[in-house]
């Protein structure tokens, strides 16, 4: 699969800023709606303290709570690490679990995590479950996801290299994906370059603001004179 990439520089760039500013410089551009492309509180960071994620999504779908028909487990398939290995590097999995009631069963645990790391993965967001934390933890893998589940019961990928939805966040195989203790979105790549320096520029803007409400000689009238010139120095730069 070919997908748009970045200089290593300019993700390391991304990954210096954290996903609310990313954010806010995304809605600079006018690419998408506000309310789209990022995931919604059904989806949580696993470990909040760990470096902030960015990576090309590859994408699976899975369920986890229905049997087979016969037997008493499904046939575990690898056709899917290839897909995850079509995908440029540094990967993060996105796995939507398509049960009625996502999250009974983990597909991702200490084997997986470990196998996706060596395959340069450095993240999962899911919809469903993930289990042993702690080594995934130990390895620096990132994990997004719905619940905690101590089983795996009978997760089984169905399908994959598809578009992918998880909480609210719509994915398609290859895009560039950021995520944090606050949550994970997409980043367009067609502004993925611009990122950064719009989100510096912001920042600094904001701060300005941070600054005077910690200012011994702040008043309601200098907060409305500076948000003002703020607001009217946005309106410039969009021209």
């Amino acid at each position: 699969m070919k997908t748009r990439q970045l200089e290593a520089a300019q993700l390391d760039q991304l990954r210096g800023l954290d996903s609310c500013s990313v954010a806010n410089a995304i809605e600079t551009f006018d690419v998408r709606l506000r309310n789209q492309g990022f995931t919604d509180s059904s989806v949580r960071c696993m470990f909040p303290d760990l470096p902030r994620m960015v990576g090309y999504a590859a994408t699976a779908r899975v369920r986890t709570s229905a049997p087979p028909m016969e037997g008493n487990s499904f046939y575990y398939r690898l056709d899917w690490l290839d897909h995850v290995l079509s995908i440029p590097a540094p990967r993060v999995l996105i796995l939507q679990d398509m049960d009625d009631h996502p999250g009974l069963g983990a597909f991702v645990g200490d084997v997986h995590a470990n196998m996706l790391r060596a395959l340069e993965c450095v993240g999962l967001v899911t919809n469903g479950a993930v289990r042993n934390l702690p080594e995934a933890r130990l390895i620096g893998f990132q994990m997004f996801a719905g619940n905690v589940s101590v089983s795996h019961a009978f997760a089984h990928i169905f399908d994959f290299g598809k578009p992918v939805v998880v909480g609210r966040m719509e994915v398609q195989p290859g895009d560039l994906v950021h995520g944090d203790l606050h949550g994970v979105q997409t980043i367009p790549l067609e502004i993925a370059d611009r990122i950064p320096a719009v989100a510096r520029e912001m920042g600094e803007q904001e701060n300005q603001i941070v600054r005077l409400t910690r200012s011994a000689d702040f008043t309601v009238a200098k907060l409305r004179a500076e948000v003002g010139a703020l607001g009217q120095k946005r309106k410039e730069t969009k021209r």
